[in-house]
């Protein structure tokens, strides 16, 4: 018989699954501890505050994401190739995982420093190692000064066309009914910001 997971990996589980299929709104301390079985204030000896609860979830999409991002790298790939396979993988997670997608980046809800007074690991070293990897890519893509502001504006873009495109906004505009334009339009943000590609 298979090992029961600890309670607090249970109480992230059943968060994860409420974010998917409720949104970030619907989470509350009480409902996870229903849907985990367990008495309400159960949740409390693991996370003391919401936004800590909020940032553990969160911490389970970046760990996806990442997840996504090393399955499609190829080391060997030049560079421009990984950004643009990072980017679609970037984008397909937000239209997949929408409620979770809007969770992970609202860092004013997860500021797990602030609202966790506990030594567990922080939600930024989920974070920042992923876009570590766009900053090192853009820095062997377009050497010179501040590659992380330009890895930065590549990533707003690419959050942008996520975001719009879930809301109909791009489909719309760009006479799309079934994806197509997607790759298109992640060819035009990587030249935006890198420069187009030299032949």
């Amino acid at each position: 018989m298979a090992e029961e997971k600890p309670l607090r990996d249970r109480l992230i589980d059943a968060g994860v699954e409420l974010v998917l299929s409720e949104g970030t709104s619907a989470v509350g301390l009480r409902e996870i501890a229903r849907r985990a079985g367990v008495s309400h204030g159960a949740p409390r000896r693991y996370f003391p505050t919401h936004h800590a609860l909020l940032s553990a979830i969160a911490k389970r999409g970046f760990e996806d994401l990442a997840a996504r991002f090393a399955a499609v790298t190829q080391p060997s790939a030049p560079p421009r190739e990984q950004l643009r396979a990072l980017g679609r993988a970037y984008v397909d997670h937000a239209l997949e995982h929408r409620g979770m997608f809007e969770l992970m980046f609202r860092h004013d809800l997860l500021d797990s420093e602030r609202h966790d007074p506990s030594d567990r690991p922080r939600l930024r070293e989920a974070t920042l190692p992923v876009f570590g990897l766009l900053v090192d890519l853009v820095a062997h893509e377009r050497p010179g000064p501040a590659p992380a502001v330009t890895a930065a504006a590549l990533w707003s873009n690419l959050h942008g066309i996520a975001q719009l495109w879930a809301w109909g906004s791009l489909p719309l505009v760009v006479g799309d009914t079934d994806g197509r334009q997607l790759d298109r339009l992640l060819t035009a943000a990587l030249d935006a910001h890198l420069g187009p590609v030299s032949t």
